[in-house]
This record gives C-alpha cells, structure tokens and sequence, in this order.
C-alpha cells in the first residue's frame, strides 16, 4: 500500500480485489501503532470496531458499491459517535459516550465507510496551534517541535503522516484550513450551513462548520459531497440542493473555466514570505486565468470582531457544563454554588476558560453594545466587503497563514495565537466556502494558499483547486513521518 494512496486509488483497489477492505484497514491501524506516540493525532483509536465494519464492508461488497465503501477514516473528536468516547479533547467531557450520531457520522455511515478513531483537537476547537488538548499536544509530521495548527491539528497530522487517508474536521475561524497549510494537505470548509452541524459539539454556532481534510482536493471533492445535504434538525441548514453535487459523490470536480482572480491587497501586505504564493499566481496566469488586484478594507477589524462573537457564543454554549446532568463534576460539593464552581474550574482549560469570561464580559449589561453589538456591525462590513469584490472576480486567492508552522510553547501571548487566523477569520465571518491547497516547501516546511468563492460556490473552488493539482505535485509531498 503506498502511503500517499487518495481514496480514488482506493476505491480502484478495493474493487479489483487489489486489496480489501480488512486488509486496508489493518494497514492503516499499523501505521498509528506505530507512529501515533510520536504524533499524539488520535485520542481513540477503535481497532475492533474498525476491522469489525471492514469485514462487514467486503462481505456485502458488489461492483453498485459507493466510492467510499470499506475505506477507513478518522472524525475530530468533536463529532459525536455513538457508542464511542466524544471528548471535545476536554476534561470535562473524558468519559462522555454520546448516545446517538452526529449527522455528519450518520452520512459517511450510509456511505459504508470504516471508523479507525476520533482524533485529538485544540479544547473544544479553541485554538491555533493544538496544543490546548486534555490529552497533550499533536506534533507536525514534518518537524515534531513545530505545531500542526488547530483546531483540527490530530486530524490534519493524521492524514499527512498516512494513518488515515482522509478526517473530518470543524472550521470556525480556520480550524481546518490552518492545520492543513501547516501539515501540507488540502482543506476544505464548505459554505455555512451547507453540512449538518447536528451532533457537533457547538463551540460558536453562527461561524462552526464542519469540513475535510484530505491528501488532495478531489478526496475533499468526494467526502464533502457525502456529508453534506439538508438536516431538519439543524436551523440553520441550508435547504438548497445543486445537480453538481450529487455529481460529485461518484467523480470529482470537472474542467476548470478560465476565472477572474482577486488579490487581497490587505492580506498580501501581512505575508511574511511572498515566494511560493508568487509562484502559484505566475502558474495561474499561465493557465490563462486573469489575476487583479482587489481590496477587503475592513480585514484588520476581522479578527477582533471575532474574538468578541465567538467568545460571546462559547460562553452561552458551555454555559451547560455545569457538573449536573454530564461531564466532569467535582468531588464532595458542599451547595449548588460550589458545584457550578469547582466542577467548571476543574473541567475547562486556561484558554476555554479565557474565552468564556470574555465572552461573558462583553455581553454583559453595560459592554453589549460596546462590545458585542460593534463586533456584529463590524462582521456585516466584513461579508459587504466580499460581496462588493465579487461583483469583479470570481474566486480570491490569499495565503492561508501568515507563515510557516511554529515552535511548541513559543507563543504565550494570547493576541499573538489569535492572529496566526487573521487569513482565515474574514472568511469564516462572511459563511463563504474556502479551500486551502499546498503549494510548496519553505525551510523544509509546508506552505499553503487559500482560494475562497461566493456563497455557495464550491464548486467553482473545487474545480480550480483540482486543476491546480493535476498541474504540480506540491499534494503529493512527504512528510518525515511517511518518508
């Protein structure tokens, strides 16, 4: 089995009898035996239950099977599986067993898929480096002292060390695109609403949404397109279907139409290093593509006004990890009072922690319309000022990170974590999908670049993104720990 394998060679394998799906799966259970320790990507690893629905997946095995049936993946353990520990990577949720499915689960269930973990995360999605976990921090395949950005970082250093060929993710500000810059894989966060976020455990339900992480942009192509759809148990679903996205669950994306592209000069401004996004510009002009420059004037703002909504929605949120019904309670409460206090101070991280009480704070009687109300103004700013670049391209490029994968425990400061999402926060804020590709090594490390489209649009970024890749082979890298 080559370990850069996508699903599509896969599911040629699985349905030649190259391989089966047993077979497979004990693979990819070698390799997180082996290389887990050093990675810390998985939190659960369900060996019995893997090879279990593997089994099941060859016996009733026929030339009608789905795309993805009988191949192994991971979910973030933000996902809840039924039967299965769902931790939120978090203190407070150690020995929760969810007692139902997500509906993200429930969809790649139906599509015959085999469950080998749940893989580890920043605290309840709070963070950029995933080094905020109960159950320690996940090294960079590439370069184990460096992070492998977060939230999703366990799902991100999974794919990119081949111990999963694809996981799921969630994106609230980044969370996806991020760690998929950082590990040299490709991300996806699809438009908000366009997947269930139903049994997804909310860290700030106007901006969660669920996504892929994926070796290339066809593999996010194909598990994007069996997660996604209506859920009427999730208000904010869009109901909306597309004829291309039914297209996608058995082909990738088609020919890509020659786009107008937009240049961000505030994003541009911000990089670090223009080379490798240089470039891929140069490249897509040479594939006949129009590049101008365009502006997003209220960019600075984006990350503040996050801040403030996110955390404002977080401690609503967790406001119900409270020590009662579930989760982690204190030992020998002596009132009410000093349950909520001890079971909460005990159960939550610094960081979750931080994010509460400044998400109380600002919607607190006096700080609402200071705080809260100006970051809600600001967002809407944020989402007029893609529209307005979109009445003149068609897709914008931007860099996903400001630079590279940093060092573990280099950035203590708060403001300087937060900043690392200062490409991908706007996105978030406006709901738009966003897609970010590898595009190549910087001092030996991954670099990546992020294409984002009108709402709705995923397919217009899924097709540039293919074609980008059929065209290099900056997917394709090794990182240390497949080398």
């Amino acid at each position: 089995m080559h370990p850069l394998a996508e699903l599509h060679e896969l599911r040629e394998g699985l349905r030649s009898g190259a391989f089966s799906s047993v077979e497979l799966t004990h693979y990819y259970l070698r390799r997180i035996a082996e290389v887990n320790d050093k990675l810390n990507a998985f939190i659960h690893v369900d060996a019995e239950g893997a090879l279990s629905q593997a089994a099941a997946a060859d016996a009733d095995r026929n030339t009608e099977s789905g795309p993805l049936h009988g191949i192994p993946i991971a979910h973030k353990d933000i996902f809840c599986t039924a039967g299965l520990p769902t931790t939120c990577a978090s203190r407070m949720l150690e020995n929760f067993i969810a007692p139902y499915d997500a509906t993200v689960v429930t969809h790649l269930k139906h599509s015959r898929v085999v469950l080998l973990g749940k893989t580890n995360m920043d605290e309840f999605a709070m963070g950029s480096s995933n080094e905020n976990s109960h159950f320690g921090p996940v090294a960079n395949p590439w370069d184990h002292s460096r992070v492998p950005g977060g939230s999703s970082g366990g799902s991100a250093a999974a794919v990119a060390a081949a111990l999963t060929p694809a996981a799921t993710g969630t994106d609230t500000g980044g969370s996806v695109r991020q760690p998929a810059a950082f590990c040299g894989i490709t991300g996806f966060k699809p438009t908000y609403g366009r997947v269930s976020r139903y049994g997804m455990i909310a860290f700030a339900s106007s901006l969660d949404q669920a996504g892929t992480l994926t070796r290339s942009v066809a593999d996010a192509a194909l598990l994007f397109a069996h997660m996604a759809g209506f859920d009427p148990r999730d208000s904010t679903s869009a109901s909306q279907a597309e004829p291309w996205l039914d297209a996608l669950r058995s082909a990738p994306p088609g020919a890509c139409p020659k786009l107008r592209i937009g240049l961000p000069r505030e994003y541009f401004a911000q990089l670090e290093d223009h080379t490798r996004i240089d470039a891929l510009s140069a490249g897509l002009r040479a594939a006949g593509h129009e590049l101008r420059e365009v502006s997003l004037p209220h960019t600075d703002a984006a990350v503040a006004a996050y801040y403030v909504i996110a955390g404002a929605e977080a401690s609503t949120n967790l406001s119900r990890y409270d020590g009662v019904r579930y989760g982690h309670r204190c030992d020998d409460p002596v009132d009410l009072e000093d349950l909520f206090r001890r079971s909460r101070s005990e159960g939550f991280g610094a960081e979750v922690k931080r994010r509460i009480l400044t998400g109380t704070y600002a919607l607190s009687v006096g700080y609402y319309d200071a705080y809260y109300l100006k970051a809600q103004k600001i967002r809407r700013l944020i989402s007029a000022d893609f529209s307005a670049a979109f009445e003149g391209v068609d897709v914008l490029l931007t860099p996903t990170a400001p630079g590279v994968a940093f060092a573990q425990n280099t950035l203590a400061d708060p403001v300087a974590m937060y900043n690392q999402d200062i490409f991908t926060v706007p996105t978030s804020l406006a709901g738009l999908p966003a897609l970010s590709v590898p595009i190549g090594l910087q001092d030996g490390l991954p670099v990546g670049a992020q294409l984002i489209a009108p709402a709705f649009a995923e397919d217009r970024l899924l097709a540039l993104g293919l074609q980008l890749q059929q065209q290099t082979d900056w997917h394709q890298q090794i990182a240390e720990d497949v080398a």
